[in-house]
């Protein structure tokens, strides 16, 4: 079978544990898996670049949940560990217009940009001007803009000088139980639309020559996959295949986005509070 999925968990659930391969557990608000690929040539079998990949999986990420401040603390602390000290540059990848690809946008929208504040407000108000100096990018997607966002992404490097890049993105899984439920962090970097075979330029140190830290949560699986899932054989491809999405996706994509951008506030600006990030993106 060949599930299309951008979920590293499932790519070495389905390959087994090999060698240059690692896979350890933990985590409180979230089940955290962390899985290393020591070397590109030990993540060729389930087609994954080395890197860190952590899966943090919990309760439906679309309901109001009571542990909302405790996962979104727990996510900045993993997330924390990939973000190198400087400016960053974070990117909203996917099309606003289609709900289930709107995730990157919508969490862009609550991102706390900073980088204009220093020259702004000078010594007017310290604390604000004191805070890291992140740009919020979100870039459309190829068929509207007719840019690559790699192509725009490489436009800004010289202009912001970023020391890591943060690329949101909607993926797809090939277990309709993560399904809304995942977020995957990556330092790998990124290639966008991989997930359902509408691969772009990949966004990674190799491409950037910064750090990509690719942040996502599954929002599709495609309905061959959940046959092939549910039947345990490989389904006739030439039969008609379709994208599958929660029927709650726009309550997933806002509670989704908010908590990834509450996340990454949190991680970039350590000396604001939970209640400080709310106040701001609210």
């Amino acid at each position: 079978m060949n599930a299309r999925t951008d979920l590293a968990l499932e790519s070495v659930n389905a390959a087994k544990i090999s060698e240059g391969i690692t896979k350890t557990e933990r985590g409180k608000a979230f089940k955290i898996t962390e899985i290393k690929i020591a070397e590109d040539k030990h993540g060729e079998k389930i087609g994954k670049k080395k890197g860190r990949y952590i899966t943090l999986e919990g309760s439906p990420l679309s309901n109001f949940s009571d542990e909302f401040k405790n996962m979104c603390t727990e996510f900045s602390e993993e997330l924390s560990q990939f973000i190198p000290d400087g400016r960053v540059l974070a990117v909203g990848l996917g099309n606003n217009d289609i709900t289930p690809d709107a995730l990157g946008p919508q969490a862009a929208a609550k991102i706390l940009a900073t980088r204009h504040l220093r020259e702004e407000l000078g010594d007017e108000d310290e604390f604000l001007s004191g805070l890291r100096p992140v740009g919020v990018l979100a870039s459309g997607v190829l068929g509207q803009t007719g840019i690559e966002t790699a192509e725009l992404i490489e436009g800004l490097m010289e202009k912001i000088n970023p020391s890591a890049i943060i690329a949101i993105d909607a993926l797809a899984c090939s277990d309709v139980n993560r399904l809304g439920k995942t977020i995957q962090l990556s330092d790998a970097g990124i290639s966008p639309g991989s997930g359902v075979q509408n691969k772009r330029h990949e966004l990674s140190q190799d491409t950037l020559g910064v750090p990509v830290i690719a942040v996502g949560v599954p929002t599709v699986v495609d309905m061959h996959t959940i046959v092939e899932d549910y039947t345990g054989k490989a389904v006739n491809t030439d039969l008609p295949n379709m994208m599958v999405t929660p029927r709650d996706i726009d309550r997933l994509i806002e509670r989704s986005a908010a908590m990834i951008a509450a996340g990454i506030n949190m991680a970039l600006h350590p000396q604001l509070s939970f209640e400080d990030i709310e106040a701001i993106m609210y």
